[in-house]
């Protein structure tokens, strides 16, 4: 999925293990499959999950990324009466393995990628009470700071017209720009920034007979424009449940239109850039593209 991208094996992780954190050494270790493209995810146990990630990069700034995701993990714990993992260890690099990771609390369901629940009104509404949670979270003063997702629609701009000019032949391009021409302008809401999650995809959702069982890949936790976490709205939810889920969150026009504008450019970028190294990312993005032009 990415340029150099780093291999973990099962016995890279529990040699890992072993030599760092002995009292977990009898523990079984296995791989976690997932369509994640940020870490490579092994169970130690039954209760802990360790968390390589899988782009190279530099140990330092590797280093102060995993205790920023503790930081935020630890913030939204307990938070909401939905489970999220709760940070354990950070590990050193070693045994062939070039950067520090991380073990974190199993959080038990099955990943909304695998479990569908767009038809569930009751996980829409379970969806906006964890939202709600969330945005309860004091921000302490803080505001959005980075250069992602939860500032500026604008700001995407260049990165749209990339991602327009690699989905000639996936996507119905010219649609897609007058999409974005008008979504892209969507006021930005008068409230001040919130706290938010920042991907509510569905592999980042665990999902129990129909309901929302958990929240996992909570390290983007932080103050962002309130409309960000809409984008559940459409990569989690069909029509009838995501109209539940406005107005469960009481969502004006303006706001609504901007949640369509985070989704629109997270969903662009995930058809073309993942259509052959992690097909069922690009089907996600293909998916969400189809609801919100069906909601146009």
């Amino acid at each position: 999925m990415h340029a150099n991208q780093l291999t973990v094996t099962v016995d890279i992780a529990r040699a890992l293990v072993v030599e760092q954190f002995p009292a977990w050494a009898d523990l079984p270790i296995r791989a976690v499959a997932a369509h994640g493209t940020v870490n490579a995810l092994f169970r130690i146990g039954d209760r802990l999950a360790a968390r390589f990630p899988i782009e190279p990069g530099e140990v330092g700034a590797k280093l102060r990324w995993l205790e920023s995701e503790a930081e935020a993990a630890r913030e939204l714990f307990g938070r909401t009466r939905f489970p999220t993992p709760e940070p354990v260890a950070l590990g050193r690099p070693g045994n062939g393995y070039p950067l520090p990771w991380s073990v974190q609390t199993w959080v038990p369901g099955t990943v909304a990628t695998d479990a569908d629940p767009g038809g569930s009104v009751g996980f829409a509404h379970d969806l906006a009470e964890f939202v709600e949670g969330v945005r309860a979270i004091d921000t302490q003063g803080r505001t959005f700071a980075g250069s992602g997702r939860g500032g500026e629609l604008t700001s995407h701009d260049e990165w749209m017209e990339t991602c327009f000019s690699h989905s000639g032949r996936l996507l119905d391009v010219p649609r897609l720009r007058r999409m974005w021409s008008g979504l892209r302008r969507a006021p930005r809401p008068t409230q001040e920034d919130v706290m938010t999650h920042g991907d509510l995809i569905p592999g980042n959702v665990l999902v129990t007979q129909g309901r929302l069982a958990g929240v996992i890949d909570v390290g983007g936790l932080g103050p962002a424009d309130a409309a960000l976490d809409l984008v559940g709205a459409w990569h989690l939810l069909e029509a009838g449940p995501r109209r539940v889920f406005r107005e469960r969150l009481e969502c004006d026009d303006r706001e609504w239109e901007r949640g369509r504008g985070w989704a629109f450019a997270q969903a662009m970028g995930l058809v073309w850039y993942y259509v052959e190294s992690n097909p069922t990312m690009s089907a996600l993005g293909r998916r969400t593209l189809d609801r919100l032009l069906a909601d146009d």
